[in-house]
């Protein structure tokens, strides 16, 4: 990675993370932050009453763990497109391990595009995956 910021390579993996296991209150301070207070992701009863074993996280907190990888390069770019598919539920207590791959780089006026294919595991499994498409800022230098 260069001052100007990152430039990765196709098929180059990207650092994975191991995220601490969700807990109830992380979706509590979720629920108040995104206002859906659905009670499948707050009260185990309902939950059990939808044909769940208790509660689930809410999608749009495992897809912000799909973006978690791309963090400490905000000062550099932003996401500028996510696609997410989600395969499994994620409960209370499962630790994701969330990781991926460059699957393409382009070149545009404003800087460089990279695309990533990313994935959330628990264990073996999958539980979300789909693409990140990262713009990093052309240096001041490379302007036109």
């Amino acid at each position: 990675m260069s001052a100007a910021g990152p430039a990765w390579s196709v098929g180059e993996k990207i650092e994975g993370r191991r995220l601490p296991p969700i807990t109830r209150l992380q979706l509590i301070k979720y629920a108040g932050a995104s206002g859906d207070y659905n009670p499948i992701h707050l009260v185990d009863e309902d939950a059990k009453r939808a044909g769940l074993p208790g509660v689930i996280a809410h999608g749009m907190l495992t897809a912000a763990m799909l973006a978690s990888p791309f963090s400490p390069y905000l000062e550099h770019g932003y996401i500028r497109e996510m696609r997410v598919r989600f395969s499994k539920p994620v409960y209370v207590g499962d630790e994701l391990h969330i990781g991926g791959r460059v699957s393409g780089a382009e070149v545009l006026q404003t800087g460089n595009l990279y695309t990533f294919e990313v994935r959330a595991e628990r264990g073996e499994e999958t539980v979300a995956s789909g693409t990140v498409g990262f713009l990093v800022y052309r240096a001041e230098n490379d302007r036109g």
